[in-house]
């Protein structure tokens, strides 16, 4: 009866955790200038959704640093670019720009940084992305966030 029980609450344990959102992701960036993604997925029941930046490069921030920048689709290359003039120092984005929703910050060799987002802000007909804002390097690293 016993056993029954614990294998019983263990499955209810189990089962109840698969069930539950994913409500968090993990981003990493390297000197090769890439994501390890290209998709980032935000389940709808998420309140908050959070993105950890990690950088297992070598290469110091002012270098190869990386950030991850959350946007409109079509304000990301924008942004990008009006970003430029900004230096590292103000992780190379607009003082300011109301385009972007949310960002982490520069980061180099061995660091982390996380951002998170309120999805309720978020709407689903509409597409959002995700990039460096380093110079150049949004050519390759960007990738798409969708609420599923």
């Amino acid at each position: 009866m016993i056993r029954k029980l614990v294998a019983a609450s263990l499955l209810t344990l189990v089962s109840g955790h698969l069930m539950a959102a994913e409500c968090s992701v993990t981003v990493d960036s390297t000197d090769q200038m890439s994501f390890n993604t290209k998709a980032i997925e935000i389940d709808k029941s998420c309140k908050e959704f959070t993105i950890n930046l990690e950088h297992s490069g070598s290469l110091p921030k002012n270098v190869m640093g990386h950030n991850l920048v959350i946007s409109k689709e079509a304000d990301m290359q924008p942004i990008a670019t009006d970003g430029l003039s900004a230096g590292i120092d103000k992780q190379y984005l607009k003082e300011g720009d109301a385009r972007v929703i949310a960002h982490t910050k520069i980061i180099g060799a061995g660091e982390k940084d996380s951002l998170t987002l309120d999805v309720s802000k978020l709407d689903p007909a509409q597409k959002y992305g995700f990039f460096c804002s380093f110079p150049g390097h949004i050519s390759m690293m960007k990738g798409t966030v969708t609420l599923k």
